[in-house]
């Protein structure tokens, strides 16, 4: 399998604005940011979607949104709020087949829908 532009991120093959990282994933500015803060945590392991997650995914799925409050905090969007976001298949605006949360802040967020 090839690997998509998320595996090849994680592998650090391709550079990015690196916010944060651990050994089960990496956060990166958005590159098409939707809201001032417009962070992308993506899993090392390569899941299409959120949709063809198991239950041997869990655990990873909860580092994700630990991670998710972590990163809010860190950035300082914590106390006024942010959004996290989880795109899956086309219809849901999914447009990188490799599991992925967005963390938007930075302003008050409307109901405008990110892809990605």
């Amino acid at each position: 399998m090839e690997k998509d532009i998320f595996c090849k991120i994680a592998a650090k093959e391709i550079p990015a604005q690196i916010v944060a990282e651990d050994s089960d994933w990496i956060a990166i500015n958005d590159i098409h940011p939707q809201a001032p803060v417009h962070i992308l945590i993506i899993p090392r392991k390569h899941i299409a979607g959120i949709g063809v997650t198991s239950g041997d995914d869990e655990k990873l799925l909860g580092v994700l949104l630990g991670a998710a409050r972590n990163i809010a905090r860190k950035v300082g969007i914590d106390e006024k709020g942010y959004r996290i976001i989880i795109n899956h298949g086309k219809d849901g605006g999914q447009l990188i087949p490799h599991l992925h949360l967005h963390v938007l802040g930075g302003r008050e967020l409307g109901a405008k829908i990110v892809r990605g």
